[in-house]
């Protein structure tokens, strides 16, 4: 018989207090049913706006010949970009071995699952036949970028959804029997998907291992779902968007909007799951630390992009560097870097900054600042195109998004929040038998040898 974890008095003790403590949010009460009906509600409101859209056609939104692409492209960079935040809490620090990010690793994963999974069909509301997206697939072309893009969101979904699901086996074990009062259906799921886990450690040594390859492989992945999406954009010649750097560009913006999207959801759970022993002010430190330096390399991506073409001057980028600076989209413009980047990394250099409340302040001013920086790169260079604007309708050449597009793109928003409620109200958020591990390492006696 192979040897058991968590099989000592002590280590059972231990697994009981965390697992109450964790699972007592797992279950369906009053609160979330109406959170549900809330989002439910909203949604089917925001659908019935893209079945305008699909009947009537993209002449509802505000994109023309000249601005083609909006608010939807804008929306689909910037979900793809969040949903970097797995790849950077599990992967990246993970890997390094910073022990802080277990509590807020499953968390972070969902996050990526959310945002990866719709960010798909955020790319599917800005196509006037999506009947035709199965072409995508059947004729694709190797040489297309958006071949490329559909490819690397596919897998990266599928492996952030792994890393959620394959740590949280023992969880299902631990858990399964713990379910007094939970609906049947959730009872029978724990047992199926704990697949007869006996917290064996040669069930923890191949877990571990296949979790190990999957963080490996996801930082490429990940890497290249955020670099081919700037190619989208890099490869064409427009002005604005002709760029050698938009790939770590748009990487490192994703790190800023990933973190703060993951922020948020902390103080989400910390208050509401009445988690603040695993979710600690220590946590909101170190994870506010980690924003402080995506967002000044971030930052220094900003300063590349912007004083190079300003040294060089050429038309083009005078045209497009003057609208943005001083022009039409300058109170837009300046708002997102200072707002949503310089002023958020001067507090957060203050202690008293980064305390959970501050930092959900701080973070929702991050987020909606990556929200809308998507916006000034997709559209406005859109503005100035090479050829002439003639004889057409002023609606055509000024961008502006009508309430369909506001409706279609606040449905993208509500399924997020739909599927992080589902994921994180029906399983434990934070891992507890990573948990009880870090609790029997602390009541290890300390050898001096």
């Amino acid at each position: 018989m192979d040897e058991t974890r968590f099989n000592t008095p002590g280590e059972q003790r231990k697994i009981d207090s965390i697992a109450a403590d964790i699972l007592k949010n797992v279950r369906i009460n009053r609160s979330f049913i109406l959170w549900m009906g809330f989002l439910s509600t909203v949604l089917v409101l925001c659908l019935a706006a893209y079945v305008i859209q699909l009947r009537e056609g993209l002449g509802v939104t505000g994109m023309r010949d000249f601005t083609s692409w909006g608010m939807y492209i804008a929306n689909f960079v910037f979900f793809v970009a969040t949903s970097l935040v797995g790849m950077l809490i599990s992967s990246v620090l993970g890997l390094i071995g910073y022990q802080w990010v277990k509590p807020i690793s499953r968390i972070a994963e969902i996050i990526a699952i959310a945002f990866a999974a719709v960010a798909g069909l955020v790319i599917i509301s800005d196509m006037g036949r999506p009947d035709r997206l199965p072409y995508v697939f059947m004729y694709g072309r190797v040489q297309s970028p958006i071949l490329w893009d559909v490819t690397v969101v596919t897998t990266y979904f599928v492996l952030s959804l792994l890393l959620w699901f394959f740590p949280m086996v023992p969880d299902l074990a631990i858990s399964k029997s713990r379910l007094e009062g939970r609906p049947a259906f959730l009872v029978k799921a724990y047992d199926i998907l704990s697949f007869r886990w006996e917290h064996h450690e040669v069930q923890y040594r191949i877990m571990k291992q296949a979790i190990r390859i999957l963080l490996i492989l996801i930082i490429p992945t990940a890497f290249a779902i955020h670099t081919v999406t700037s190619w989208l954009f890099a490869v064409t010649p427009r002005t604005g968007w002709d760029s050698t750097i938009f790939g770590p560009y748009f990487i490192s913006g994703a790190f800023v909007s990933g973190t703060a999207a993951l922020i948020i959801a902390i103080y989400f759970f910390r208050v509401n799951y009445k988690l603040q022993k695993y979710l600690t002010d220590d946590t909101f430190d170190k994870i506010a630390r980690v924003l402080v330096l995506v967002s000044i390399v971030y930052f220094y991506f900003n300063l590349n992009e912007f004083l190079v073409p300003g040294y060089k001057l050429k038309t083009g980028d005078a045209i497009h560097l003057r609208e943005l600076f001083t022009g039409h989209y300058a109170p837009l413009f300046w708002t997102i870097q200072l707002g949503g980047l310089i002023i958020p990394v001067i507090l957060l250099l203050f202690k008293k900054m980064r305390r959970p409340l501050p930092m959900l302040i701080i973070s929702l001013f991050v987020l909606c600042g990556a929200w809308l920086k998507r916006y000034i790169i997709v559209v406005p260079p859109q503005a100035h195109p090479n050829l002439p604007i003639q004889n057409v309708p002023v609606e055509w050449v000024i961008y502006k998004p009508t309430l369909i597009e506001i409706a279609v793109t606040v449905a993208s928003i509500i399924l997020v929040l739909i599927i992080i409620t589902i994921l994180s109200k029906l399983f434990p958020v934070i891992p507890i038998w990573e948990m009880a591990e870090e609790e029997n390492e602390k009541d290890k006696p300390f050898d001096k040898q």
